[in-house]
């Protein structure tokens, strides 16, 4: 992938992870996550079919996929890329975007890490009571 082809991108997000993807017309379907083959960075096949999930909506055009996402685990880096890709399809291609909203890839999952309260272990966990 040289950097004169025509790309398109999108950005997803999820936790504390942030994926920028692009996608590159014409391609044979190659996926690298940070230069990296999919299936090699992330380990477990859920998220290697994850970020792969919105290119099968898309049957007229095979894309290379490159992705550069940093922050968070390895289950919220595959989830931000999905949504990435979806974006940068949708940039690609306007007419995907009922079939990708309808698979719920254009939606941001918005649950966060909630904050630890003074007093107890973690957000909701207290210590031990001893009565004595």
């Amino acid at each position: 992938m040289t950097e004169t082809q025509r790309y398109f991108e999108g950005v997803g997000r999820r936790k504390e992870s942030t994926a920028r993807a692009r996608i590159y017309p014409g391609g044979t379907g190659k996926i690298l996550v940070n230069d990296r083959e999919n299936a090699k960075y992330f380990g477990r096949e859920s998220d290697v079919g994850m970020v792969s999930a919105p290119l099968a909506v898309s049957t007229t055009t095979a894309y290379n996929v490159s992705v550069h996402v940093v922050g968070g685990g390895i289950t919220g880096q595959a989830t931000a890329a999905r949504m990435a890709v979806a974006r940068a399809l949708v940039t690609a291609d306007p007419e995907l975007r009922a079939a990708l909203k309808a698979a719920g890839y254009l939606s941001r999952d918005a649950r966060e890490k909630e904050r630890k309260k003074p007093g107890l272990k973690r957000a909701r966990k207290a210590p031990t009571y001893t009565k004595r």
